[in-house]
């Protein structure tokens, strides 16, 4: 078909575009997404997923005590659900290790521990989300809150709200917490060090101890008296550093270890004490 000369080509072209646009509706194709189909009035079940992770680590589940998730609605304060964290830290490959884009899922493809629950809600409501774990180690537990609005009948599955716990578990392993120490004597302090989820951090690992600076600190009447560099002693998530016992003079109301972790480019900090009583030397045991 020839067109007239006195039409531009340019502006025939845009009517032909203009009119295959129109032909899709009008949006180039995209279809807006449908409204709500919920009951106008009256409570609509809403299901709610939580899930408590260690910052930097897996799933906070049953290893370590889960966690406790409280839902509160902000405005009257009133409980609007509370439970337990309970399952599995989950799939650490695909966790840890595999690539993703933002909008996929990084907890749930796989069993992982998690908070579920359904609202009956009546309107927007807006809540307050508090979680606290891991349950297990009290010396370790961390809190954290957030705020956030609810929808009746927008359910939140998949990875749910994701609430993240930063620190480390940190146990003194040897010497037992009080035990008496004889004086001058040379002992080897040894500690584990753990992500909130339960992992053992070592070289050259997902959790990477050379990334972590761990070291211990004596204390006499909470004055620091001596800082040990702390090394990696060959089992999972054990690290080690020798001291001598101060003397009852020095110490005559014992004193304490302090093991400190932190992952200052990662935010995370965890820490443990433990008292020791001091024996002179002189109450030393004999060797038969």
């Amino acid at each position: 078909m020839t067109m007239p000369s006195w039409v531009n080509p340019g502006a025939h072209l845009f009517v032909v575009l203009f009119a295959f646009v129109a032909s899709l509706g009008g949006t180039g194709g995209a279809q807006a997404p449908a409204p709500p189909t919920e009951p106008l009035s009256g409570p609509i079940p809403t299901q709610i997923t939580v899930r408590v992770v260690a910052h930097k680590g897996m799933v906070i589940g049953d290893e370590v005590g889960g966690a406790r998730v409280t839902i509160t609605e902000t405005a009257t304060g009133a409980i609007l659900a509370t439970g337990l964290q309970q399952g599995e830290a989950g799939d650490q490959t695909h966790i840890m290790r595999t690539p993703r884009l933002m909008e996929e899922p990084h907890y749930s493809t796989k069993p992982a521990a998690a908070f579920r629950t359904t609202l009956p809600l009546e309107r927007p409501t807006q809540v307050d989300i508090t979680v606290q774990g891991p349950l297990a180690h009290p010396s370790a537990i961390q809190r954290v809150s957030k705020t956030i609005l609810l929808i009746p009948g927008r359910d939140i599955i998949g990875d749910g709200i994701v609430m993240l716990l930063h620190g480390f578990i940190v146990q003194i392993e040897h010497p037992t917490a009080s035990e008496s120490l004889i004086a001058k004597e040379d002992v080897r302090l040894r500690a584990s060090v753990r992500t909130l989820s339960g992992a053992p951090l070592r070289p050259y690992s997902d959790f990477d101890s050379r990334k972590i600076k761990i070291y211990a600190e004596l204390l006499i009447n909470g004055a620091i008296k001596e800082r040990l560099q702390m090394f990696y002693a060959g089992a999972k998530g054990t690290f080690e550093a020798p001291f001598f016992v101060p003397t009852p003079a020095d110490a005559p109301d014992g004193f304490t270890l302090r093991v400190i972790a932190a992952d200052e480019t990662g935010s995370n900090f965890g820490m443990t004490e433990a008292k020791y009583p001091v024996l002179s030397e002189r109450l030393r045991p004999r060797k038969n």
